[in-house]
């Protein structure tokens, strides 16, 4: 892989493949910039150049003791587009990834943005407040915390189940996705691990996600057990203007692995159009 060296000397690493109009990958938690491939391949086969990080903290970035926050994510995620010079870009965010690319656009604006896909993502705003009464408790985010802390080897192959929908009834396991899972995500510092925990849940993006003014698909599966739909892909779907929203009746978390041909479909339409 590639990297970059951020202002305060933090080295990001990436992949960047082909040529064409870019279009760059961010990855959810714990993953890295391997949880693409499937997008990336396809896309490199159509004449798309493809680019995916690995987020401070993770996989063959510096393990970051410091500054693992969300704005942070977003200004890394802004010196990697502005050293490649990328413009007329796609950016397509999974899960935390989406947030990462939401406060991008609410921090560094869409001038070099051409269009916004957010998958899975966490946006607007996964705990639930007084304000935001369908998140979740901040228990759930407790537990996830403790379980990381204490046994995070094993709690990465427990969490796979809900996040590839393996828990539900018919479900066809693939156990070379959850080694993959467990793989990346073992490659990644607990104490970013941990701190993004607290980045991805407790991070409010309404007002970035008001600053979307480039065309916006939102992908969400209606049976996502790891940021269920109501709080998220439905509410940020009233605060784009203009946004269309692709729900996957029954879909799990990770539709891009799971729905791997359907997902690729839906994501060279929608850059095509």
């Amino acid at each position: 892989m590639n990297s970059i060296t951020t202002k305060e000397g933090v080295q990001i690493a990436y992949k960047d493949l082909g040529k064409g109009q870019p279009v760059l990958f961010s990855h959810g938690w714990p993953l890295t910039a391997d949880a693409w491939e499937g997008q990336m391949a396809f896309l490199l086969e159509k004449g798309y150049r493809v680019i995916a990080h690995d987020r401070r903290g993770h996989g063959r970035s510096t393990q970051t003791w410091e500054n693992n926050n969300m704005d942070q994510y977003a200004d890394d995620l802004a010196q990697l587009i502005e050293t490649l010079d990328l413009k007329n870009l796609v950016l397509v965010g999974h899960s935390t990834g989406g947030g990462e690319v939401t406060r991008y656009i609410g921090r560094h604006g869409t001038k070099r943005v051409a269009k916004v896909l957010l998958l899975g993502a966490v946006p607007p705003l996964m705990l639930k407040t007084k304000e935001n009464p369908g998140g979740l408790p901040i228990e759930v985010f407790d537990g996830i915390r403790k379980a990381t802390f204490d046994n995070r080897a094993q709690f990465f192959k427990d969490i796979t189940m809900p996040f590839y929908g393996y828990n539900r009834d018919g479900a066809k396991i693939s156990e070379g996705i959850r080694e993959s899972f467990w793989r990346q995500g073992m490659m990644g510092s607990l104490k970013a691990q941990l701190d993004s925990i607290k980045q991805f849940s407790e991070s409010d993006f309404t007002e970035d996600l008001k600053k979307l003014d480039v065309p916006t698909l939102i992908v969400h599966g209606d049976d996502d057990q790891v940021v269920p739909i109501g709080a998220s892909a439905l509410m940020t779907a009233k605060l784009v203007k203009g946004a269309e929203l692709k729900i996957y009746p029954g879909g799990d978390h990770a539709l891009n692995e799971t729905h791997q041909d359907q997902f690729n479909a839906d994501l060279l339409d929608f850059i095509k159009r």
